[in-house]
């Protein structure tokens, strides 16, 4: 079967997944999360993504991305990724050994109301319920740390939200997610379905022809 195109239209939200081939791990050492978050801060810059939030994992990475015009997102990932491959091979003298990521990245289209915050604080506190930390400002590997403890130049990365944050965002962030939420976001990227108020999704998948994009539930959606 042939791939399915994605969508890569400007000025709508993302939110992009990507994990090491066979599930094993990314980062294991604090220099290996160094070399991603320098290369993402130097991808931000060199294609002018505006990049939401990002939560880096042992084993995977969650982006939002806000990108300004049709096209950016994928010349944004692919140079993320394959300049990302390419160092930790070198980092790491695996030069020759096969692929870093288990394939393309996951991308789902994101609705710019409620939906986009509920994204970011799932995002950012994914570290929270993996158990790497006990409130999301603590993980240093995300964008709540970012917000929280970051110097000048490394909040500057972080874009505005087209929908602000809360004014009480440290608490919010530190609020447990819904399951009901939770579950809605699983379901999304399990099915790599637009996520979204009802009437909004149905009008993403008919502009963007997506029916064929949007898989029948089968295998259980990541718990994180």
């Amino acid at each position: 079967m042939g791939r399915i195109a994605r969508v890569d239209v400007g000025d709508n939200v993302y939110h992009v997944i990507n994990r090491a081939v066979g599930r094993m791990q990314i980062f294991t050492q604090p220099g290996e999360y160094e070399i991603f978050e320098a290369l993402l801060f130097d991808a931000v810059e060199l294609i002018e993504m505006r990049l939401l939030s990002y939560s880096l994992m042992p084993n995977h990475w969650h982006l939002e991305l806000y990108p300004k015009d049709d096209g950016d997102m994928g010349e944004f990932m692919h140079w993320l990724t394959n300049a990302h491959t390419r160092r930790v091979h070198s980092y790491t003298k695996t030069i020759g050994t096969g692929p870093l990521y288990q394939g393309r990245y996951k991308s789902f289209l994101i609705q710019k109301d409620e939906h986009l915050l509920t994204v970011l604080k799932y995002i950012e506190r994914n570290p929270v319920r993996a158990r790497l930390a006990k409130r999301p400002e603590n993980w240093r590997w995300g964008s709540a740390w970012i917000r929280e403890y970051g110097n000048t130049k490394q909040k500057k990365i972080l874009a505005d939200s087209p929908v602000p944050l809360p004014r009480n965002y440290n608490a919010w962030i530190n609020e447990p997610d819904k399951e009901s939420d939770l579950a809605n976001i699983r379901c999304s990227a399990n099915r790599g379905a637009p996520y979204g108020g009802d009437t909004w999704v149905g009008n993403m998948i008919s502009k963007h022809d997506l029916l064929s994009t949007v898989r029948k539930p089968g295998r259980p959606a990541n718990k994180r």
